[in-house]
């Protein structure tokens, strides 16, 4: 999709970081200016722009050879982040909760039938935009804005690496149920329930993605606050 000629320098950066969020661009890939500035449809100088915010927002790394890449994630960096996740996300839903409308959910039944063709035809590359906006499309509703700010951050930092989630035959085969008790609890304005079906599922993807991390094993001791939650089930 080419971007439009207004206000270049911030549909580049937008473009750039929805690429992040929606595992357009691999850990470790070097973003070719040229290349981006090509498929938007730009010159390269706002792009090269919306790198250089994008690195000082630290979700970018620039390497010695002044290129600028997508970082690698440790395991340690990932525990953390998952944790992160788990109490912002699950703010959000519960937040969202009794402000969601029906058009709404309506919408959220619809992308999890999309969800199931993309996990019976093992299409990863389907399954994490939709994914994306599932999610989404149930935080938009808690109007928090600075909330919603912060957790598209931290997607953009673990979007990269979700194209790993069918690495695991046991997580493709309950990929949708926790989307299932998500929309069952926002039909009934549960708030509490949302809350826990949402952090259930950033767990459960946590899991089948930590295997996949660079390093055997975290820095931190094997039963500290950030790992033991993520290695033993979720308690919902």
């Amino acid at each position: 999709m080419k971007i439009e000629h207004k206000t270049l320098n911030e549909r580049a950066y937008e473009a750039i970081r929805s690429g992040l969020i929606t595992s357009q661009f691999q850990p470790g890939q070097v973003l070719v200016i040229r290349t981006l500035a090509d498929a938007y449809g730009i010159s390269a100088t706002p792009v090269r722009e919306a790198l250089h915010r994008l690195v000082g927002e630290r979700l970018l790394t620039m390497l010695p050879n002044r290129s600028v890449a997508v970082p690698e994630l440790s395991r340690d960096a990932f525990v953390e982040l998952t944790e992160i996740r788990v109490a912002l996300e699950g703010l959000c839903a519960e937040l969202a909760t009794p402000l969601i409308k029906p058009a709404a959910i309506k919408r959220l039944h619809g992308l999890v039938r999309d969800l199931q063709r993309s996990i019976e035809q093992r299409d990863i590359r389907a399954y994490v935009p939709l994914n994306q906006q599932l999610h989404f499309t149930i935080y938009e509703h808690a109007h928090a804005p600075r909330l919603l700010g912060l957790i598209q951050d931290l997607w953009s930092q673990v979007g990269p690496f979700l194209t790993k989630l069918f690495d695991r035959s046991d997580y493709i085969a309950g990929a949708n149920d926790e989307h299932h008790r998500i929309i069952a609890a926002l039909e009934v304005g549960d708030a509490e329930a949302v809350r826990l079906a949402v952090i259930a599922d950033i767990r459960g993807a946590a899991r089948s993605l930590v295997t996949a991390l660079d390093g055997a094993a975290p820095n931190v001791q094997p039963d500290s606050a950030l790992s033991r939650p993520l290695l033993s089930a979720p308690t919902c």
